[in-house]
Formats: C-alpha cells, sequence, structure tokens
C-alpha cells in the first residue's frame, strides 16, 4: 500500500510548522484583543469635566444674573491671580 512510500518532503515540513505556528499567533492575537478589549474602561462613561469659573462667569452673564461690568470686573479679578497679604 502506500504506507511507506509516501513521505512528506523536507519543503512539507517547513509548510506544515509554519501554518501551525501562524495558527496559534493568530489564536493568540484574538484572544488578547478580545480580552483587551473586554477590560478597558469605557470612555462614554466618565463624569463631565467641572465647569470652570470662567464658564460660571459667562453663564451667570447669559443668564442676566450680572451685567457687563460686572463680568469684565470678574473676569479680571480672576486672571488677575490670588490675593496677597500686606
Amino acid at each position: 500500500m502506500f504506507w511507506y512510500d509516501h513521505d512528506v518532503s523536507g519543503w512539507g515540513w517547513f509548510a506544515m510548522s509554519a501554518g501551525m505556528i501562524l495558527f496559534w499567533a493568530l489564536i493568540i492575537t484574538v484572544v488578547v484583543l478580545l480580552v483587551r478589549a473586554l477590560s478597558s474602561p469605557r470612555e462614554h462613561t466618565h463624569t463631565p469635566a467641572a465647569p470652570t469659573p470662567e464658564d460660571i462667569l459667562r453663564e451667570r452673564l447669559a443668564r442676566g444674573e450680572i451685567d457687563e461690568e460686572e463680568y469684565r470686573r470678574s473676569l479680571t479679578a480672576l486672571h488677575a491671580g490670588p490675593l496677597t497679604k500686606t
């Protein structure tokens, strides 16, 4: 029969080995990507950033709580920095 006459040549062993390495590399890559995708935090679930003092001043001006002169005075005071004791 054919049991002993048809051996796999050197190129056959090479192709079989390369195919097995590529197969396992593909499986490992898929597993790593799945683990990373499932364990990464969702970007859309974090809380929004707190409003800056300038944002609060703009909102108060828009609502009419302060006038433009008070807005500019407060904005200048914010940009001037902290008050120092003398």
